[in-house]
C-alpha cells in the first residue's frame, strides 16, 4: 500500500509559476515509476510527466520545455514546476507511482490548477 499526498495547486495568472508536490508514505521503496497528470473538465485524464527509480524522465509535447519533474528520495517527495503557464494547463493534477513487481498502481487526490488569461 501506498498513500499519497498532493500540495501546492492555486489560481496564477498565464506565464505564471506553481509548484506541486506529492508526499509518498506506505511501500515506498516498491515504487519504479512516479508521474503526474491531469483532467481537465470534458476531457481524458493524460499524462504529464514521469520519472522512474532510475532517475529516467519522459514529457508530454504540450509541456516540454515548461515543465520539469524531479524528485527527492530522502523527502519520498515527487515534485512538478510548472512554468510558462497557459490557461489550457488548467485542470486536476493527480500524483501517480507504480509499483515494481506488482506493476499496481496508486492515486492521490488531486490538485487543482487554475491559470487565468
Amino acid at each position: 500500500q501506498v498513500q499519497l499526498v498532493e500540495s501546492g495547486g492555486g489560481l496564477v495568472q498565464a506565464g505564471g509559476s506553481l509548484r506541486l508536490s506529492c508526499a509518498a508514505s506506505g511501500s515506498i521503496f516498491s515504487i519504479n515509476v512516479r508521474g503526474w497528470y491531469r483532467q481537465a473538465p470534458g476531457k481524458q485524464r493524460e499524462l504529464v510527466a514521469t520519472i522512474t527509480s532510475g532517475g529516467s524522465v519522459n514529457y508530454a509535447d504540450s509541456v516540454k520545455g515548461r515543465f520539469t519533474i524531479s524528485r527527492d528520495n530522502a523527502k519520498n517527495t515527487v515534485y512538478l514546476q510548472m512554468n510558462s503557464l497557459k490557461p489550457e494547463d488548467t485542470a486536476v493534477y493527480y500524483c501517480n507511482v507504480v509499483l515494481r513487481t506488482s506493476f499496481k498502481d496508486y492515486w492521490g487526490q488531486g490538485t487543482q490548477v487554475t491559470v487565468s488569461s
